[in-house]
């Protein structure tokens, strides 16, 4: 029991999210795409020798 009351609560979140109209803020999101994009871009570290295989003829993939 309380399935109904959780149900009723959802799917009136969800019909407020369809169809109310929000004024997004496409300024303030460029502003935080682009701060996030600058200190996501980690450096990207090479493959390291140590872990490659000394028997891998770079063929495996065409074998399957």
């Amino acid at each position: 029991m309380g399935r109904g009351r959780a149900k009723a609560k959802q799917t009136k979140v969800a019909r407020e999210l369809k169809y109310s109209s929000h004024e997004t803020d496409f300024d303030a999101l460029q502003r935080e795409l682009s701060s996030n994009s600058s200190s996501d871009n980690h450096h990207e570290e090479p493959a390291d020798s140590r872990y490659e295989d000394p028997y891998d003829d770079g063929y495996d993939e065409y074998r399957r």
